[in-house]
């Protein structure tokens, strides 16, 4: 059985208002971290040249598509109800907020591979807590 889904998507990222470049950004899951998806970001549009990797929860992602939501350093919403097609992802840190706005079909379509893996409900399932006691306690 398949543990990890890659997928790439095309995204605007938005650099200051009305100031778009297109990007390729990598989608990540992979079941033995059950709960979390990844954003890759390639060197070429971070601020020290080094790929740049967002993780947050995969219930966020799916949340995000329908309505906004988010506390700290991810925020996700749909782009608007004139452009319901649309996800925008702010990503906050230290340096700055960065906003990426997707296809929402290419997102749609990545978090139906995830469930494939683990289906919605059962990443409990996945955890293997005797190994990570192991790894935690030495």
């Amino acid at each position: 059985m398949r543990a990890v889904v890659d997928h790439s998507v095309q995204a605007r990222l938005i650099t200051v208002p009305s100031v778009t470049r297109e990007v390729t950004v990598g989608l990540r899951y992979d079941r033995h971290d059950p709960f979390a998806v990844s954003l890759v970001f390639p060197p070429d549009v971070s601020l020290d040249g080094q790929e740049v990797v967002w993780v947050f929860s995969r219930e966020l992602l799916e949340d995000g598509l329908r309505a906004a939501v988010g506390l700290g350093d991810v925020h996700i919403r749909p782009s608007g109800p004139e452009r319901p097609e649309r996800t925008v992802i702010e990503l906050r840190a230290p340096e700055g907020v960065a906003v990426i706005e997707f296809d929402t079909t290419g997102l749609l379509h990545f978090l139906h591979g995830t469930y494939g893996v683990v289906p919605d409900g059962s990443e409990h399932l996945e955890l293997d807590l005797e190994r990570g006691l192991t790894s935690l306690l030495g």
